[in-house]
């Protein structure tokens, strides 16, 4: 307890060692989903799949693990959704790049990561973020993840003239998903202590006892890396052009971090006085190796997780709630069968309380400044329906810089804002 006292300074923090634990499992089982998930997006570029699962369970627990023994965050980090998409089916299939070379590229981009983490280029960027845009951050993600968990739910489905629409209310699985909402909702209000992990593994076993979904097992036996394992191609990744490529697996990633971390921090307290993150250098390096390692392994980009909002709100203040999140991915590569058990709808309740949570940043935003709660508003809105969170602080950044400068507030602009607003109107234009 001791070591642990002195590694994390869970006292120091208001926590303790049952309540880190407990914000381990609920984040853990909020993202859990991404072993399963990930190999089978990066097998349609003809990756291996088991080795990708292996690959995607290793850099998982590597990142995570670095940010919380390093940077004493309760951050998890994982290859992204969104990334490995745009790795699958924009270079890949789309371009027409082989995988080895899309791993390079991947590669690369972890490099100038670290790069920029070492000279505190990432740091400058992050503490440039207004305020408003801060909170409009922590917003947005917050929507994002009920639109993820609502969809997950099957509450929102597609609608080939609405885009969006209600999903069947008498299935089984969606009707266990919105009481899963309310037991988790009800059980915080009476302050139960692990209301989101109660909830999440209450619907796994009506859903089981139903027949709704299976107990998978629990051994299986840990699959070959061999196939993907120092794959990458570093030199086709350059010789075939792919500095666009790089450049948005680098600019994507940063800002996906960049908002998970902010949004994050924000929501459990654990920015300072002025609202900067401390210790951001050491969380930024976290990721940075996550995805160079998560490259050499065979994965796309690794970045942190808006799931970890799910640990945070249960009480995870430390880094020993990350270690949890590591050790139960390592765990993912002899239990895989266990991952498969907790479907996805059982998950979505605790997604949506969280966004619930997260939603509260609107109202600290400075409504009576119309220069600072429109492009937060932007910010906020375009992460869900642009279904990104990239996107979302591009939006913005973007209207923040013009707003602010053709109401002549010229003052409150500061030259990083400037720059960045403008590196995302190239990259909008030029590698939408």
């Amino acid at each position: 307890m001791q070591l642990l006292e002195s590694l994390f300074k869970i006292r120091e923090h208001g926590t303790s060692v049952k309540t880190e634990v407990i914000a381990g499992f609920t984040t853990f089982l909020t993202m859990a989903y991404i072993v399963l998930v990930n190999p089978l997006i990066l097998q349609d570029t003809g990756m291996d799949l088991n080795a990708v699962f292996v690959a995607t369970c290793l850099a998982a627990a590597l990142g995570t693990a670095i940010m919380g023994l390093v940077a004493n965050y309760p951050i998890a980090l994982a290859p992204g959704m969104g990334l490995n998409a745009y790795f699958t089916f924009t270079v890949v299939k789309g371009m027409g790049v082989p995988w080895q070379a899309a791993l390079g590229a991947v590669f690369i981009s972890g490099l100038v990561f670290l790069a920029v983490s070492l000279f505190k280029v990432r740091e400058a960027i992050v503490n440039a973020i207004p305020q408003s845009l801060k909170f409009a951050i922590s917003a947005g993600v917050g929507l994002f993840l009920a639109l993820i968990a609502l969809k997950n739910a099957g509450v929102v489905v597609d609608h080939p003239a609405t885009l969006v629409t209600l999903g069947n209310l008498h299935d089984p699985k969606v009707l266990l998903a919105i009481l899963g909402f309310f037991i988790i909702v009800a059980l915080e209000y009476r302050r139960v202590h692990g209301s989101i992990i109660i909830g999440i593994l209450t619907v796994t076993a009506l859903s089981i006892v139903m027949g709704l979904s299976k107990f998978e097992g629990i051994f299986a036996p840990v699959p070959s890396m061999a196939p993907t394992f120092m794959q990458m191609d570093v030199a086709a990744a350059l010789n075939a052009g792919l500095v666009g490529v790089i450049f948005v697996f680098f600019f994507v990633d940063l800002f996906d971090t960049t908002g998970t971390l902010v949004g994050v921090s924000h929501r459990a307290g654990l920015l300072d006085k002025d609202g900067k993150l401390p210790r951001l250098k050491r969380a930024l390096l976290a990721d940075s190796v996550a995805i160079t390692a998560g490259a050499v392994m065979g994965t796309s980009s690794t970045t942190a997780y808006i799931e970890s909002a799910a640990g945070t709100a249960v009480g995870g203040r430390t880094g020993l709630t990350a270690v949890v999140v590591a050790l139960l991915f390592l765990a993912c590569l002899w239990l895989s069968p266990l991952a498969k058990t907790v479907p996805a709808y059982a998950t979505a309740p605790a997604l949506c309380y969280v966004a619930v949570l997260m939603a509260r940043g609107l109202a600290e935003i400075e409504w009576n400044d119309l220069t600072e709660s429109a492009p937060a508003v932007m910010t906020a809105v375009a992460m869900p329906f642009t279904f990104s969170i990239a996107d979302g602080i591009a939006f913005g950044f973007i209207s923040y810089a013009i707003i602010k400068l053709l109401a002549g507030r010229f003052s409150d602009l500061k030259p990083a804002v400037i720059v960045i607003a403008a590196l995302w109107i190239v990259k909008l234009a030029l590698f939408a």
